[in-house]
């Protein structure tokens, strides 16, 4: 078993609704993967790279999981499709019901032909580490061997605007049942 922390993110709305909702039902299909031991707050975002389009929600899960790397790959982009993404389509990082991406997933070092574990982007995205932080502040990263924590602080450090990019956001319906997943 490992722990994978799953980065998810949302600006358009899916069949299952906002982003938020969309976001909701990706972690009741997540939880189908393994069991779900933590899921962050969601966050409002600023897109990056493609700046003419809505703010993203963004949230991070971390998922128990025996699935491997490639498996687990596997089911995130099923997920995504059935929320109707389609990465063929589209922009790169422009508009989308729904990406996830495996972050971290223990202690493993994973690059072959398309997957990349850790996230090759982690360290330079706060979108990603505030929530990522909020569940699991003493992670590490098994490339720099530095904790979610230290990289956050190293980013902030470097980005003065990158903290004020990320907004909390308050969501009920998001945090009812957390309780749920442990």
């Amino acid at each position: 078993m490992h722990t994978a922390y799953i980065g998810m993110g949302a600006n358009l709305p899916s069949a299952a609704g906002s982003p938020q909702a969309t976001l909701a039902a990706a972690v009741v299909r997540l939880a189908v993967l393994g069991r779900i031991t933590a899921k962050s707050s969601l966050y409002s975002t600023e897109p990056v790279g493609f700046a003419d389009q809505p703010r993203f929600v963004n949230a991070v899960a971390a998922l128990e999981t025996s699935l491997t790397p490639r498996e687990l790959l596997h089911e995130l982009l099923a997920i995504e499709q059935f929320f109707g993404r389609d990465r063929s389509a589209g922009i790169p990082n422009g508009p989308r019901t729904l990406d996830i991406d495996v972050l971290l997933m223990g202690d493993l070092l994973v690059s072959e032909s398309g997957i990349e574990i850790p996230h090759p982007r982690l360290a330079d995205r706060a979108f990603v580490l505030v929530p990522l932080n909020e569940i699991a502040p003493n992670a590490r990263d098994p490339r720099s061997t530095m904790t979610v924590a230290q990289l956050l602080k190293g980013l902030l450090a470097k980005q003065q605007s990158a903290a004020n990019e990320v907004l909390k956001m308050e969501a009920e319906s998001w945090r009812a049942g957390v309780e749920d997943w442990s």
